[in-house]
């Protein structure tokens, strides 16, 4: 289990380090703008859920990245998949999961 852990924490950050730094910008401002239409600009909730480091902190950065993908059937959570990468998913849940600045 251990080897499986520090084998996904590594991926994840391989994942990142392959995304250059005007694509991160641009993730992170999609994070902002359309993610923070639903869950708040400061994404402490709104019509969606909060989404700060302090609500997903027991979240699997995995789990997250593929509902950032594919979204959440009966929800207003809209399917990210179309418009980018796997590798991308897990720096957003990567990003989403970090302290920032508010």
């Amino acid at each position: 289990m251990i080897v499986f852990v520090a084998s996904v924490a590594a991926s994840t950050a391989l994942a990142a380090a392959d995304i250059n730094p005007q694509r991160q910008a641009q993730l992170e401002h999609m994070v902002i703008q359309d993610c923070g239409s639903c869950h708040g600009l400061t994404m402490k909730g709104g019509l969606g859920s909060a989404i700060t480091p302090d609500d997903l902190a027991s979240r699997d950065q995995q789990d997250l990245a593929t509902i950032i993908l594919d979204g959440i059937p009966g929800t207003a959570m809209p399917p990210w998949r179309p418009l980018i990468s796997d590798a991308e998913a897990l720096w957003i849940a990567d990003y989403l999961k970090r302290e920032r600045a508010e």
